[in-house]
């Protein structure tokens, strides 16, 4: 059975932080929006909190923390009232051994031994001397920043638990982007005024990086913001439709308008008329369902994605480790990072007596660990947190298993090439289909600039015209730990100001 809607001015794929972004700021705009999302009860796509006999979990953990005024204020106007303040603390798990996050000097002279420091400065100076001229991929650019011991210690072994694939054959421009900024002197010298208790006050902003010591977060987890931001949407007379996958999209040449299909679970098909359509759906899934087929289909194809499970474990124990989360560098074990909830929020785990920790595991959609049942899961999480000393089998009395698909686009040595071609041909051709967010870009935004992206395609909706190169957005963003936010409404922020292409006003709509 298949029916029409109403037409809107825009079709939004999604109800990520992207999506609802748009459709939150279009609502408000007054303009008519109909949102599609492939879930059948969760909005929030991988910042959605997941809930468990009372227990509460995220799908990886999501920081409310940004550098930009305006999407501060955005989760302040649409959660003003549900955000505590919470202090930060991560560490490294490497060879037996707890490393913090950032290093602090003294420590990990300590836990590395001199011997071992002395030949990682040996390492860094030859790099420094002798640098890989041609850097072709992730490993050479950071061998060449730190060293081929620290690169082997720190970055090689989570890496590639994170990505599946070696990373001589990941893209440089991708570790730019995410490492620039920090240099192994400023993180030794920071290191040195921490082991001495000197770093109180994160930076200005203008000197070297600082990592933030507290970060805001809502009490119940992320899933609290996009639930409030789809209450929003609906009662603003717009629709969400909670279980519509996108089937295909086609563009009337002679009206200019879309019409966009999705298809329910029980194999209903929906059709909306929209002006404009916002994608925040993964870029291949996207190409792939545009009809006629665009020519840039086998460019989508050849675009990979990581996907992404976590395995969330109640343990008998009132507190197992202060930290929000671990990174865990270790060969011996699969999972690449532990979340421990209670440290997020208090208000995650209703239990006192009883902890709840998730253990993140990357993974590819049908290999050995996504195909694994969930109490072969909950075993090997059991067992792997056994390995590590970080609990007794026996204290574990309870665990639940979330599977999240595309969670990362892959950044191999030609996802550039194939973005670029795709987002050619669209913008020729479909100059009212816009992409957002981090799968619909393919790039690794954070939940900050994925909103950025949306914000900034919604000025452009109301303008009628491109004034604004959302590809800009993250093209300065500092690594993802690091910086203060933002306190006061500044002018344009560095990626907001290359974003603008062109400085003229944004019209107001007609009533």
């Amino acid at each position: 059975m298949a029916r029409s809607d109403q037409p809107v001015d825009v079709a939004i794929i999604g109800a990520g932080p992207a999506g609802l972004t748009a459709a939150y700021q279009l609502t408000k705009a007054g303009y008519s929006v109909t949102v599609i999302e492939k879930d059948p009860a969760q909005v929030g796509g991988i910042s959605r909190t997941v809930e468990h006999e009372g227990f509460r979990f995220d799908i990886g953990g999501h920081r409310f923390f940004s550098k930009s005024r305006e999407v501060v204020d955005l989760w302040n106007e649409i959660l003003p009232h549900d955000f505590i303040d919470r202090p930060r603390m991560s560490r490294i798990y490497y060879q037996g051994r707890f490393y913090s996050y950032p290093l602090r000097a003294f420590e990990a002279l300590r836990n590395l031994g001199l011997i071992r420091s002395a030949l990682c400065m040996a390492s860094y100076a030859k790099a420094r001397l002798f640098p890989i001229k041609e850097v072709r991929s992730f490993e050479d650019w950071v061998v060449n920043q730190f060293g081929r011991r620290l690169y082997s210690i720190f970055f090689k072994t989570y890496t590639e638990k994170v990505w599946g694939m070696a990373c001589d054959t990941m893209s440089a421009d991708w570790a730019a982007q995410r490492i620039k900024g920090l240099s192994l002197g400023a993180a030794v010298l920071d290191g040195l005024k921490r082991s001495l208790g000197l770093n109180k006050k994160p930076n200005d902003g203008m000197g070297a990086k600082t990592l933030l010591e507290h970060f805001r977060y809502p009490r119940l987890g992320p899933g609290m913001m996009w639930d409030a931001a789809r209450d929003h949407v609906v009662a603003g007379g717009n629709r969400v439709l909670m279980g519509h996958a996108l089937k295909q999209l086609s563009l009337d040449q002679v009206t200019g308008r879309w019409r966009v299909t999705a298809i329910t679970q029980d194999s209903e098909t929906v059709a909306i008329d929209a002006a404009h359509v916002i994608s925040s759906a993964p870029m291949r899934e996207l190409v792939g369902r545009i009809h006629p087929i665009p020519h840039a289909l086998g460019n989508a194809l050849a675009l990979g994605y990581r996907d992404f499970l976590t395995v969330a474990l109640m343990i008998r124990s009132e507190e197992l480790f202060p930290d929000n989360w671990i990174y865990i560098h270790d060969p011996r074990v699969k999972v690449g990072r532990v979340q421990n909830f209670r440290s997020w929020s208090p208000e995650m785990v209703p239990d006192p007596q009883i902890a709840c920790v998730g253990l993140e595991y990357f993974c590819f959609e049908g290999d050995g660990l996504w195909s694994a049942s969930d109490d072969e899961l909950i075993a090997l999480a059991t067992s792997e947190m056994e390995t590590m000393g970080l609990i007794k089998g026996d204290q574990v009395v309870g665990g639940a298993v979330v599977r999240q698909e595309k969670a990362y686009p892959v950044y191999d040595e030609t996802y550039a090439a194939n973005v670029a071609a795709i987002r050619a041909e669209l913008e020729t051709h479909y100059p009212t289909l816009h992409l957002v967010g981090r799968n619909g870009m393919h790039r690794y935004n954070n939940q900050d600039h994925a909103m950025m992206t949306a914000m900034l395609t919604v000025r452009n909706i109301q303008a009628g015209e491109k004034i604004y190169d959302i590809w800009q957005v993250n093209e300065d963003a500092e690594y993802h730990e690091a910086g203060q936010e933002a306190q006061e409404k500044p002018a344009l922020t560095q990626g907001e100001r290359a974003a603008l292409a062109s400085v003229r006003p944004v019209p107001a709509r007609a009533a």
